[in-house]
């Protein structure tokens, strides 16, 4: 690939990445002052990764403003006011000799009197001329633009200041993301992990390309001790290099006193030591523990997103793809694992094994490769000429045929659907015990989870389910991630978004025994509760630092991503969609990608009259940050719809904002409102649009089962034909549909454009509902109003909400049955009820759960408990001090993982202050409970009264262990800041969280989860204030 754009002989050579990134708008309106004048100054020529890059915006250039240098400052004033019509004053005649054509003559030896009017006149003139010159002096220095002086003046560009590398000298390098000069092709990689002494050594030979003349070499590298290092240029010979480091940035470099000429070829050869992490990033030890007590060790990889530097020196950027060759040393009784599958073994002199994988068939970037060193075993078939394979520790392979039988099925759907087969020979999928992701999509080679992998044969559909969907997420990035990728990672959306959309889509396909619609519904409204706050971002979105890197791995890049994909779906005609993503793969293949280039797929996949430019429509989908209310007003048969940014904000004004959508609206009536047929599209590009309806509809429902990513307003009359429709007939509307009015008002409510009394009068009608997601998106709702009353210790409100809830959902909650369920869709329904419940100290749930507990315990553990119902059942068993010690028992040395975390779940849970403080302590020292389980213990702890203020208390006091733990911005810290946070609602509490946070500093100050947390504690403080008086007076 041409990394520069030859279309313009007469613009420097700049990288491709600068051009398609926007950095270039339009041509500048160029004014030549001085055509016959010698040309500004020349200035050494620079490097192209060094050209300070200028947005062209619509600006006036002036050129040839005299032959004489003049400084910076005096040169952009000179230009500024010969521009303007003007000339300086008071400068010597010996600096204007040169440039001026006239010569100065000799004063009249007389002159007559001015009059008053001339020289107040004068005065004036030079006052004016004498301010300007001060003003345009004291100016930084400048060019002038039509719109003023808004851009730094690149006529001269500015050195820049190198840092200092480790051996004092100066780095040749000043910026977070990496020179293009230099392409990686291939890399050759030779590692020896000691599982005993946890270190490694490694031997990395990276084979490289030149694309334009350089004098250095720029990669990354973190916490390697290098300790030899070769270059070798063309067929020379390897000659000794020095490598400087500059750890901020964890880059090393390698300078040259002559330049390396574009079109060559160079071998950089490394040979380092490095511990293995204690951490879960980068080439990291674990360990795990089996029934008969014996400890095992192991090693495995988590390099997304930038944490491939940690084990091997390599160009650690999604943009440098590039092939590998990997070898490990291994001693007998383990098994290595990469990306490809294993090419020979080799028994070493010392009496260890040399295992060496096959050169990849692929170019992968960097965070995709990885590798395992560990005693596991396996199950594999053949499918469609790809071997899939599941590893695990010995005593769990019986749990594994799940995940083989879903992976092999998934992988002939994807293989159909996109039209292009998997690329790779194998396909194995492994479970790490410790392992802080869910999974990671390591190309040939992805890792989990033990929970996101292995199932039991007495496992629930709910348990099924949950493996299914990581199962066809990390599948999914094979082909969207792997196959082609984005440039950068400001667009991860087109990797996590598409990755979690055909999740949803694949398992709703090829198993709908596990009713995936549901959760997929919830998440969507999850993703828009997190978007409507101000700290949200785009989806693809600005970033420049490794913890904007880390954060960009949120329910914006991933739930906002799937829900808009769904959107644009639904939108789209026929198989429009599934053309356009064919297309897309297949023209980039191998290759990176921005957003445009996937709506540019999607447009041309349907050339009509018709068709809408996907680029046009999507753009203010992921350029802009929130969604869109659309407000209904009717009047006869006339509706205007209007919309507006749905921005939740705390000083209760109304926030003006020129933010518009081309929203797909899709609504229904009664006279049509179930079948896919009756939907009808109406596209509102504008500030507000109208359509026609029949003069006999009673009522409209917009977005027809919530596949549009927009909340709903239909005022009062909308609202009340509403509610009367759902009174007469329940089944007037989808569940989808049932559900999103629920969703829709409560956002409505924090809005502060409908009152609570508002939604008490929707949730009239829920005591004839019967379906799981208009159920438990009420329960959801109405349980955090409750809980929050509760830690804000209005005891009496509290009290009320509970009989409230109970009085709507007690008939419901009776009938549940607590026998095994093969339903997943009812489990989903009775797990929210009955844990609800028994929250609220329902007698007949609390009875039901201990007795199913004492039947658990008496039968040695052989009467199992229903998957849906452990959480219900332990959480009430954790209440009592001796089923508490019972349930940590248990947890000891149980090995059916999802059951292990159930438990643990229900032991935060209890109310005993000094059990709290135990859990929270082991969850962080690492050796009762695994670290990684850390952020859920806390969550759990979090969700009790007793525990919520021990909680938060705990991260303050060990914020900087838990930052060492994890990454600052990583989703186990977004998520630690979050549970801790989200149930405040005082002023008392804003201050001491915002006041904490503030303090952190680089330490974690700036995260958009800490500016999330204070915006959510506001807005839960100005909720109370605004309803606290309707909730006295309605509850």
């Amino acid at each position: 690939m041409d990394p520069f754009d030859s279309n313009n002989a007469e613009r420097a050579n700049l990288p491709r990445n600068m051009i398609e990134n926007s950095m270039f708008e339009e041509e500048p309106d160029v004014v030549d002052l001085a055509k016959d004048s010698t040309a500004f100054p020349t200035f050494p020529a620079l490097d192209p990764d060094e050209v300070a890059y200028e947005p062209r915006s619509s600006r006036l250039l002036v050129r040839g403003l005299g032959e004489n240098e003049l400084d910076d400052e005096e040169e952009d004033c000179e230009s500024s006011a010969r521009l303007l019509g003007m000339s300086f004053m008071n400068r010597s005649s010996a600096h204007r000799a040169n440039s001026s054509p006239y010569t100065r003559q000799p004063p009249p030896r007389s002159c007559s009197r001015p009059s008053v009017r001339t020289m107040v006149v004068c005065v004036l003139f030079l006052v004016i001329v004498a301010s300007m010159t001060m003003v345009l002096y004291f100016l930084p220095g400048c060019t002038f633009t039509k719109t003023g002086c808004r851009k730094p003046n690149t006529t001269t560009p500015i050195e820049p200041v190198y840092p200092i590398s480790t051996n004092g000298e100066l780095f040749p390098w000043t910026k977070l993301r990496l020179p293009v000069s230099i392409q990686p092709l291939n890399y050759d990689l030779n590692l020896n992990p000691d599982l005993k002494t946890m270190t490694f050594t490694g031997h990395t030979v990276i084979t490289m390309l030149v694309l334009h003349n350089t004098k250095r070499i720029v990669l990354h590298s973190a916490d390697l001790n290098i300790t030899k290092s070769t270059l070798k240029l063309d067929d020379n010979t390897s000659i000794d290099v020095t490598v400087l480091e500059y750890k901020p940035r964890q880059q090393i470099a390698v300078k040259f006193t002559e330049e390396l000429k574009a079109g060559q070829h160079c071998v950089l050869t490394l040979d380092y030591s490095a511990n293995l992490s204690h951490n879960y990033d980068g080439f990291y030890n674990s360990s795990y523990t089996d029934k008969s007590g014996t400890k095992s060790v192991l090693a495995a990889t988590q390099f997304e997103p930038l944490a491939a530097r940690k084990a091997f020196p390599c160009f650690d950027e999604p943009a440098f793809k590039a092939s590998f060759l990997v070898k490990i040393t291994r001693e007998h009784g383990y098994i290595a694992l990469s990306n490809m599958p294993k090419a020979k073994t080799t028994t070493l002199l010392n009496g260890l094994q040399l295992d060496e994988f096959e050169k990849s068939s692929v170019n992968m970037s960097t965070y995709l490769v990885a590798f395992v060193i560990a005693n596991f075993t396996f199950v594999s078939r053949n499918v469609s000429n790809t071997v899939v394979s599941v590893y695990s520790v010995p005593e769990k392979k019986e749990h594994t045929l799940y995940a083989l039988d879903t992976a092999s099925k998934l992988l002939k759907f994807y293989n159909t659907f996109f039209d292009i087969n998997y690329p790779l020979s194998k396909l194995d999928l492994v479970a790490i015990p410790d392992f802080l992701a869910g999974a990671m999509e390591n190309w040939g080679l992805i890792t989990f989870r033990e929970t996101s992998l292995l199932v039991d044969k007495k496992s629930s559909p709910l348990e099924k389910q949950l493996v299914a969907s990581v199962i066809a997420h990390e599948l999914a990035h094979q082909w969207f991630g792997n196959l082609v990728t984005m440039r950068w990672w400001n667009d991860l959306w087109l990797n996590e978004g598409f990755a979690t959309y055909m999740q949803y889509m694949s398992l709703q396909r090829e198993f709908p025994q596990l009713d995936i619609g549901n959760l997929f519904l919830g998440v969507r409204f999850r993703a828009m509760a997190k978007d409507a706050l101000n700290s949200s971002h785009a989806v693809s979105a600005q970033v420049d630092t490794p913890e904007q890197v880390a954060e960009m791995f949120d329910s914006v890049s991933y739930e906002k991503g799937a829900s808009i994909l769904l959107m644009l779906n639904a939108s789209l005609p026929g198989e429009q969609f599934r053309k356009g993503i064919i297309e897309y793969l297949n023209k980039f293949n191998g290759s990176n990608t921005v957003t445009d280039d996937l709506w540019n797929s999607l447009t041309q996949a349907e050339v009509s009259p018709q068709h809408q430019s996907v680029a046009e429509m999507m753009s203010t989908w992921t350029l802009q940050k929130g969604f869109p209310l659309v407000t209904v007003s009717r009047k006869g048969d006339e509706v205007t719809l209007t919309q507006e940014h749905f921005l939740l904000t705390a000083d209760n004004t109304t926030q003006s904002s020129s933010s518009l959508w081309h929203i797909p609206v899709t609504y229904v009536n009664d006279s049509c409102s179930l079948a896919p047929e009756c939907r009808q599209m109406f596209t509102l590009k504008s500030k507000s649009g109208t359509l026609k309806l029949a003069g006999s509809v009673k009522w409209l429902k917009l977005n027809y089962k919530n596949t549009g990513f927009y909340i709903v307003h239909y005022g009062d009359e909308g609202w009340a034909d509403l509610i009367d429709g759902l009174k007469g007939d329940v089944n007037v509307l989808t569940s989808e549909d049932r559900a999103s009015l629920i969703q829709n008002i409560f956002a409505l409510s924090r809005l502060g454009r409908v009152s609570f009394r508002h939604v008490l009068n929707l949730m009239k009608y829920v005591s004839n509902e019967t379906e799981t997601a208009p159920l438990t998106e009420a329960l959801l709702q109405l349980g955090t109003i409750y809980r929050m009353l509760d830690n804000r210790q209005e005891q009496i409100l509290a009290a009320r909400m509970k009989v409230y809830i109970l009085k709507h959902f007690g008939d419901l909650m009776d009938s549940q049955k607590w026998e095994e369920e093969g339903n997943v869709s009812k489990q989903e329904l009775r797990s929210a009820l009955l844990q609800m419940a028994c929250n609220l100290g329902k007698s007949e749930c609390i009875h039901q759960a201990k007795a199913l507990f004492k039947q658990y315990i008496d039968s040695n553990r052989t009467k199992l408990i229903p998957g849906d119902l452990q959480r219900v059942v332990f959480t009430v068993a954790a209440r009592s001090e001796d089923d508490w010690l019972t349930l940590l028992e248990r947890y000891t040395y149980i090995t059916y993982d999802a059951e292990k975390r159930t438990i643990l779940q229900a032991l935060a849970s209890t109310q005993n202050i000094r059990r709290i403080v135990w859990i929270l302590r082991a969850g962080l020292e690492g050796y009762h409970i695994q670290t990684q389980e850390l952020p859920l213990v806390i969550s759990a702890v979090s969700d009790g009264f007793a525990g919520h203020l021990f909680a938060w208390d705990f991260v303050q006091e060990n914020w900087d262990h838990l930052i060492k733990k994890f990454p600052v911005g990583s989703f186990a810290i977004q998520s630690i800041i979050k549970s801790t946070t989200s149930q405040f609602s005082t002023q008392a509490r804003l201050e001491q969280v915002h006041g904490f946070f503030s303090s952190l500093k680089e330490r974690g100050s700036q995260m958009r989860s800490v500016q999330e947390a204070v915006e959510t504690i506001r807005l839960n403080l100005q909720w109370m204030n605004r309803n606290l008086a309707t909730l006295q007076e309605c509850l």
